[in-house]
């Protein structure tokens, strides 16, 4: 039986028109008190507001209901990708969003550097977050430390202030599994887990994972806050169908962060040089502009929304949303016929973590039905035409509504 993908793959059709989809990412949150309101209720957001008159808006769950989605799953999800069916592990973004080639048989591991105490007990599942500086430091003595380990190469990647990436190569034609559990246990106040392998094609990898903790730890010991590592999103190679073969368009990605530019290059989205350190809104909007008459999709994505809510800071992430609001003008000024505006998942202070709450979404264009919320916040967005969504519902939305989309059926 066909799933949506296929459908929209035999309905889509190249147009002129222009879609630009931002994602915020984590940027759904919870009040901190009962009846209270969330981040993105406090956030002052004139611009946000003003496009919210005159938009439709709805809330959207990435997996289901109840289920809190990891950054792969989301952003596959809003990309149109059942994210039950297409599984990515973190490892292999964030690799090949920093240009590493992984080939048949190859394990990607995505890595936190973290601060262990006493007994081993997790302080700090982001080592204080240390700067690039400092990552490259700490990589450089762990490339010295573990060149390999069993006769398997083992390569060791700088991603971005506590976030790693390790790479073990499959030799001699051997490939190895990744169905390995996690060490990270993503809690404080507990000891790193084990890796376990949930399959015997991934036991040699499970030894790998282990030995590599037990030598890095042993390296990193004088270390005053990097001196722990914690492991997650193991992956081999994944295949994708193209985005470009799917929806007709000429996509680019926008991003900072090596996860996003790896899983927008997973499905064949050209990846844009982006100015300025990190979360630079500026220097997104400046590759936007300066690419416009290039591509007829962009994916536009803003980290610090996420980030913020996982440090806990209520207010620091509201004032992140009113960062964006400020740059939302030029964005508009580019007129896109048809703008997207969703989360990825909700990342609320309170809990310190992504959870399951639906996000708001809003699709700006000219050919909505008239919709009575009023501000981009969770509950605005409950009043909209939209209604409660899928993620996989978000493209053939904006598809249709920049007239990207034949008739289904006679």
């Amino acid at each position: 039986m066909s799933d949506l993908l296929d459908v929209v793959r035999g309905l889509s059709k190249k147009t002129d028109s222009k879609i630009v989809l931002v994602v915020l990412d984590g940027v759904g949150g919870l009040p901190l008190e009962l009846n209270g309101e969330t981040e993105l209720a406090t956030a002052r957001t004139p611009n946000l507001d003003a496009l919210a008159a005159e938009s439709q808006l709805g809330l959207v769950e990435l997996v289901g209901a109840g289920i809190t989605p990891g950054s792969g799953p989301g952003h596959l999800s809003l990309f149109g990708y059942d994210p039950l069916k297409y599984v990515v592990g973190r490892g292999a973004l964030s690799a090949v969003g920093i240009g590493v080639k992984l080939n048949a048989g190859d394990v990607a591991v995505r890595g936190n550097f973290a601060t262990l105490g006493t007994d081993r007990i997790v302080d700090d599942r982001r080592a204080g977050r240390p700067t690039d500086e400092k990552n490259v430091e700490i990589v450089a003595k762990l490339k010295a430390a573990i060149p390999s380990i069993d006769g398997i190469p083992v390569e060791i990647y700088t991603e971005s202030e506590h976030r790693f990436v390790v790479v073990f190569r499959a030799q001699n034609g051997e490939a190895l599994g990744a169905n390995i559990g996690d060490v990270d246990p993503q809690v404080t106040g507990v000891q790193p887990m084990t890796a376990t392998a949930h399959d015997p094609a991934s036991e040699k990898t499970a030894a790998l994972v282990n030995a590599f903790v037990g030598q890095a730890e042993a390296t990193l010991k004088d270390e005053p806050q990097v001196n722990g590592v914690l492991f997650r999103g193991y992956s081999d190679v994944p295949h994708f169908p193209s985005f470009a073969d799917v929806y007709k368009l000429n996509a680019a990605c926008i991003a900072s962060y090596p996860m996003y530019k790896g899983l927008a290059s997973l499905v064949g989205m050209d990846v844009l040089p982006v100015e300025g350190h990190e979360d630079a809104l500026e220097g997104k909007i400046q590759a936007l502009t300066e690419n416009w008459a290039r591509y007829d999709f962009f994916f536009l994505h803003i980290k610090k929304t996420d980030s913020t809510g996982e440090d806990g800071n209520f207010t620091e992430k509201a004032h992140k949303v009113e960062l964006f609001d400020e740059l939302l003008p030029a964005i508009l000024a580019l007129k896109p016929d048809v703008l997207g505006l969703v989360g990825d998942h909700s990342t609320p202070s309170k809990l310190l973590s992504h959870s399951w709450h639906p996000v708001p979404f809003l699709i700006h264009g000219g050919h909505g039905r008239f919709d009575p919320a009023q501000r981009f916040t969770e509950t605005e967005a409950l009043k909209g035409t939209l209604g409660l969504r899928r993620g996989t519902d978000v493209m053939p939305l904006l598809m249709a509504n920049a007239l990207k989309l034949n008739k289904y059926g006679a």
